[in-house]
């Protein structure tokens, strides 16, 4: 049975022999430090009297990408006030009031506020409605922007219609094949975009008239998982083409390339594994991570690896190996909660139950990044936090 339905959480560390307090201390040390930590640990700086935001420590700049994470982090943790701050610093700098993409936020911006770009990056978008509507049912709506369930809805209205009835610009989703862009109007996606779990809430609480294109983009990402992670591997490429193969022929520039098992990517099986508690609606795409963790599991060192989909590696650097740690512990979600806690008798159910439960020690002895690079994999540590210890919830 789905979260959604009964309204309980697992606690995979719970399962895995972790006491409640020792969970509880682990969540509450980890926010801290990422959000009030010292010069060298902390992603969150408050901004004034009111606003504050997340820096992406490696590139120097602040991204929808990062706030909305901030966002939904925050609705999570029940921490109001700084919620409220990084909206406000969202709308006041990164949102766009005119031109092709009004209605949308540029999805990167010096941390002074002056905008790096007028464009937007879908999975920023998605997630600040998602969050805005978790906080508007946990907290109530207020005035203004802190009208949260009404700033979502416009966000969404924004997502679907650009482009209608004369009105500039052009949607984040393909209104055809109901799949999510990678930039709005571009003839691909990127898999670790799709959140059918996300679009399941939309189709309750967006406009009425885009329910049910809500309701169906819920099916056909979950389709489109199954078909994007490689059925030997769990590998899905940074960038996909509609049909689920990897990105080919249009690379930005000569070395760049965004077909491989790589840093967006590595957020596919943490999303899978979300799906997999909160809705139960198995597309064939949940046994993508555990195809993943048996991928990887034979030797740690090998989560350090660039990997082609199918495995062949790649002599590149990775950027965000605690990111990769994080997100693939994540999907152990998909390993029935029996297989972890020993119930299963027979072969098979052992080896999930095994990879599944190696996977979620390793990342709870796995410690917050420290350094340049430490933006990303510690926003996916804290998502992977609050997911396996049944805090990441519907709202």
């Amino acid at each position: 049975m789905s979260a959604f339905t009964t309204g309980i959480y697992r606690n995979v560390f719970k399962e895995i022999g972790k006491s409640q307090k020792e969970v509880t201390e682990k969540i509450q040390n980890a926010a801290n430090v990422f959000f009030y930590g010292n010069e060298e640990e902390r992603i969150y700086h408050p901004a004034g009297e009111d606003m504050g935001y997340l820096e992406d420590t490696g590139n120097h700049d602040v991204r929808t990408e990062g706030m909305s994470y901030g966002m939904m982090l925050c609705v999570q943790l029940g921490w109001k006030e700084e919620f409220d701050r990084i909206w406000k610093w969202s709308k006041t700098y990164m949102y766009l009031e005119d031109g092709e993409n009004e209605g949308y936020f540029a999805w990167s911006c010096r941390t002074t506020g002056e905008k790096n770009a007028w464009g937007p990056a879908p999975d920023g978008e998605e997630y600040y409605a998602m969050a805005l509507f978790f906080a508007s049912h946990r907290w109530g709506d207020g005035e203004g922007i802190f009208h949260y369930s009404r700033e979502a809805r416009n966000i969404l209205r924004a997502c679907l219609h650009k482009g209608e009835g004369g009105r500039a610009g052009q949607p984040m989703w393909n209104r055809e094949n109901k799949q999510i862009l990678f930039v709005p109007g571009c003839p691909f996606t990127d898999p670790s975009y799709h959140l059918p779990h996300f679009y399941e809430l939309f189709a309750l609480w967006a406009d009425e008239e885009d329910r049910e294109f809500w309701e169906q983009a819920a099916d056909v990402s979950r389709k489109y998982l199954a078909k994007a992670c490689h059925p030997v591997t769990g590998m899905s490429p940074e960038y996909g083409e509609f049909d689920g193969t990897p990105m080919g022929g249009r690379e930005p520039r000569e070395g760049d390339r965004h077909d491989l098992f790589y840093s967006d990517a590595y957020r596919t099986a943490a999303n899978i594994g979300l799906d997999c508690l909160w809705f139960g609606k198995d597309a064939g795409h949940y046994n993508a991570p555990l195809r993943l963790m048996r991928f990887l599991e034979t030797d740690l060192e090998a989560a350090r690896c660039v990997y082609e989909v199918d495995g062949t590696p790649v002599d590149r650097t990775v950027l965000h190996p605690a990111g990769l740690l994080a997100a693939t512990a994540q999907g152990a979600l998909t390993v029935a909660s029996a297989a972890l806690q020993g119930e299963k008798a027979d072969k098979a159910g052992d080896s999930d139950r095994d990879v599944a439960k190696r996977w979620v020690e390793w990342f709870w002895n796995q410690p917050l990044r420290k350094g340049a690079r430490r933006y990303y994999d510690n926003c996916l540590y804290l998502f992977a936090l609050l997911a396996l210890s049944g805090n990441y919830r519907i709202y």
